[in-house]
Order: C-alpha cells, then sequence, then structure tokens
C-alpha cells in the first residue's frame, strides 16, 4: 500500500512539472504576441497622431481664412442699406382775408442710402446720402424757383432736385475707462427726426431733441453714461456750427476763406442734454442749448445778417406702456408730454423778432400712440405755441411747414400699417396748423416778428396736409 502512494505521488509531481512548464511556454507566447501587437499599435498610434497633427494645422488654417471670410463679409466694408418713400399730398391753405391756396395733387419721392462700418465694437463710421423731390420738378431751375429751400439745415428735407447730397456723415467713438462708458462723436450728425417726433415719422429716434431742434447741422458730441447712479441716464455735451464765416475759393477781393466781414457771422451752438432717467417703460430728458450768432431777413434791405443769440429748453417724458400688463392694447400704447421754452437777445441794438427786448416764448406738445386691429399704429398730436416761440424746428417733415414752430395750434392724427413687417409700409397722415401769430416758419430777423393774424389780411391763418406714402425699407 505504502509503495502504491509512493508511486502516485511521484506520478503527480511529474505532471504539475509537465504542466508548470507548458504554462510557462503559453504564457511566454502570449507575451511574444502582445510585444508584437504592442509595436505595431504603437506604430499605428504614431502614424495617427503624425495625421491627427497635420490635420490640426489644416484646421487652423482653414480657421483663418474663415475668419478673414466673416471679416471681410461682417467687418471689414461698408453695409449699405435703403429707405424709399413714395408721397402724395393733398395742401389746402386760406388766409384771413378768405384767399385760398391748394395743391390737389403733389407728388413726391425720398431716398435716403444709408451706410455704416463698425471695425471694431467701440468704434463705426455712419452716413446718408438722400434726395428729396417732386415728380417732374427740378427746383431752382426752369422757373420752378428757388428761396431758402436750399439752405444747409434744411436741404434734404425740402423738395429740389435728384442730386444726392449728403445727411449724414460722422464718426462715433463708445470707450469704456475705469468701467464708464463715454461716446465722441464728430460730423454732419443726426438731429432730425428726434425723440417724440419720430413716433409719427415711424423711424427710431436719431436724436433726444425733437420738440426744439429738428434739422441737419455739423458738429462734435461727447456723453457720459451715469446709469450706475441713475437708471437709464447719461449726460451729454453738444457742439454745432450752423454757418461759417468765410469767403469762397479765388476770391478777387479777400484772401480765400478768411472771414469776410459781412453781415453774417459764425452761428454756433452749444447744448447740454440729460437723459433722467430710462427704464424701458418711461423715459425722461431735459435739455438746453444757446445758439450764438442767428440770422434772420432784413426787411429794409432783403438781405440776411446776425441779429443775435437765443436760448432754448425742454422737458420730455414718454410712457412706453400704460400700466403693468394690464391687457395688449394698454401695453402697446404710449403716451408722451414735452414743454419746451425759447428767450430771445438781440444784440447791438438790433430788433429780434421785432422787439429790441428778450423775447420769452413756450410750447406744449403732447401725444399718444396706439395699436389698432390691423397690427399697425394709430396716433393722436397736438402742440400750442405762443407769441414769441421761437424752435429750431426748420426741417420737420410737413409740406405745410414745421407744425412744432407754430405760435398757435397743431392738430394731427396718423395711422401708420405695416404690408410686408418693415420691409413694406404705408401711412395715412392728416395735420392741421391754426395760426394765431405770423412769423411761425421764418428766422430770426423782421419777417419772424410775430403779428396777430386778425389784423393781417394776407397772413396764412389755417394750412392742412393729407399725406398717404408707401415706403420701403431694407
Amino acid at each position: 500500500m505504502k509503495k502504491i502512494i509512493a508511486l502516485s505521488a511521484v506520478a503527480l509531481l511529474s505532471t504539475s512539472i509537465y504542466a508548470d512548464a507548458d504554462m510557462q511556454a503559453q504564457l511566454d507566447a502570449l507575451k511574444a504576441q502582445l510585444e508584437k501587437l504592442e509595436t505595431q499599435y504603437t506604430a499605428k498610434i504614431k502614424s495617427l497622431e503624425s495625421q491627427l497633427a497635420k490635420t490640426e494645422k489644416k484646421q487652423k488654417r482653414l480657421t483663418k481664412k474663415v475668419s478673414t471670410v466673416n471679416k471681410l463679409a461682417n467687418n471689414d466694408n461698408i453695409k449699405f442699406d435703403v429707405d424709399f418713400r413714395t408721397s402724395y399730398d393733398n395742401l389746402q391753405y386760406k388766409t384771413t382775408d378768405g384767399t385760398k391756396y391748394s395743391n390737389d395733387g403733389l407728388y413726391s419721392m425720398r431716398l435716403w442710402l444709408g451706410m455704416g462700418y463698425a471695425p471694431t465694437d467701440d468704434m463705426m463710421f455712419k452716413g446718408t446720402l438722400a434726395y428729396n423731390k417732386a415728380f417732374g420738378a427740378n427746383y431752382g431751375q426752369m422757373g420752378t424757383g428757388q428761396g431758402f429751400d436750399t439752405f444747409d439745415w434744411i436741404v434734404n428735407e425740402n423738395l429740389t432736385n435728384d442730386t444726392l447730397r449728403v445727411r449724414e456723415a460722422y464718426w462715433f467713438w463708445s470707450p469704456t475707462i475705469n468701467d464708464r462708458g463715454y461716446t465722441l462723436s464728430v460730423g454732419r450728425r443726426p438731429a432730425t427726426n428726434g425723440f417724440l417726433v419720430n413716433m409719427r415719422e415711424d423711424d427710431k429716434a436719431k436724436s433726444p431733441i425733437g420738440h426744439i431742434i429738428n434739422m441737419e447741422f455739423d458738429g462734435i458730441s461727447g456723453s457720459v453714461k451715469t446709469d450706475d447712479i441713475v437708471e437709464g441716464s447719461y449726460l451729454k455735451v453738444c457742439l454745432g456750427r450752423g454757418l461759417s464765416e468765410a469767403n469762397g475759393r479765388f476770391n478777387m477781393a479777400n484772401p480765400d476763406y478768411a472771414e469776410d466781414g459781412g453781415l453774417l457771422h459764425n452761428m454756433d451752438l452749444v447744448g447740454v442734454i440729460a437723459k433722467m432717467y430710462d427704464d424701458g417703460q418711461y423715459t425722461a430728458f431735459a435739455k438746453y442749448y444757446r445758439a450764438f450768432n442767428v440770422l434772420g431777413m432784413d426787411a429794409s434791405t432783403n438781405n440776411l445778417k446776425t441779429y443775435g443769440d437765443v436760448d432754448g429748453a425742454a422737458l420730455s417724458f414718454q410712457m412706453s406702456g400704460v400700466g403693468d400688463e394690464i391687457n395688449d392694447f394698454l401695453d402697446d400704447t404710449t403716451l408722451f408730454a414735452s414743454f419746451a421754452w425759447s428767450n430771445t437777445r438781440p444784440q447791438d441794438g438790433k430788433a429780434m423778432l421785432g422787439s429790441l427786448d428778450n423775447e420769452s416764448g413756450s410750447s406744449i406738445y403732447l401725444g399718444a400712440q396706439m395699436p389698432n386691429m390691423t397690427g399697425g399704429k394709430f396716433g393722436l398730436e397736438y402742440n400750442h405755441g405762443s407769441k414769441y416761440w421761437r424752435p429750431f424746428t426748420y426741417g420737420e417733415d410737413t409740406m405745410i411747414g414745421s407744425k412744432l414752430a407754430v405760435r398757435g395750434d397743431a392738430y394731427e392724427a396718423y395711422w401708420t400699417q405695416p404690408i410686408i413687417d418693415k420691409i413694406f409700409t404705408m401711412q395715412v397722415r392728416y395735420t392741421y396748423i391754426d395760426y394765431d401769430y405770423t412769423g411761425s416758419q421764418a428766422f430770426f430777423g423782421d419777417f419772424g416778428t410775430p403779428m396777430d393774424v386778425a389784423n393781417v389780411p394776407s397772413a396764412i391763418d389755417t394750412a392742412q396736409d393729407l399725406r398717404v406714402y408707401f415706403r420701403y425699407r431694407y
């Protein structure tokens, strides 16, 4: 028995030795295979890494090219836009002695060709070329007549001819310094279709001073944001020049562009504008300006000359949405009110607006704009001006003259309707002016003298303008 057990032990030990040897061989074979696979995959990984590096380089080059293309498309070229309006106006005038003047079919077209260029987030250029003409008319030629309609302040707002003129051209810089926003801009600045006036014009407000200044001018403006103190507020200073006293080129009597020493002097304006508050629903502005060496007509010589200085100021308030989500109609209703003041300061004994004394005038301006069931807007406006009221609103877009300059009462109703979104729209507008005093549309000289229209037989007593327009913007 002991012999059998011993033999079994020897056999088991032999089997184990042979099994261990076989397992070691298998392990060695597997190790060799793994080393071979590692070598193969290492080579493949290196190849893939090389291809990936090449792909990344190509991707960087493509990204750079795409960025260049995007830059050319978005930043490094001037973008243009078109605003083209065709209008029909029916004009009616009546004088105090009963004489009537009219034009039952005045057709006109106005083109604004806008341009803009913004190479950086805080620097841009803006410009607008414009013409405004009546169908088949070229004022100033062929006996159609020409007065002050081509004066630099208002040339693009009056019917003249199809010559493209510069309406706006300025650079605008908006840096942030020490976490505070500033702006600086120089050129032919936008000063028409300003705050409140822009509503009936179906435009964004070009300036905050629509009640007291609505005309083109050249100048400089700078502002600083104060919205960390009062929500939406800022303070702006504006400097403008409305007339340069200078000889023309090739002047035989005096050197080129030297001051001519004539009846007109440099006409300058300095203004301060404060947006006092703006939370998106409630907006309030305060404005003040002084204009130096304003001009007017001398009735005895029919010459323009400098008469003196004039101050102007206004407080304007707008409410965009009545209440807090009461209903859709009130949410889309806008109400506004503005009060303005003017004051003349005659120089050298010259009668300014017919008076040697400082004369003050005032104006109130009220309006509402409401949605209608067609998806458009319906608006109502009213303004009243006193005897010596005198703003700079000569460029207002009304064929019968500035309603905001009226010494008397003006009433207006309009309906603006989108046809193809904002791209193609129409408007029907009716303006009625009832004058109390003459001289509402004149400058600051003799023809701006206010006289009771009831005592001037040939004075314009009332004026009406019914306008229908179609407007394309893109």
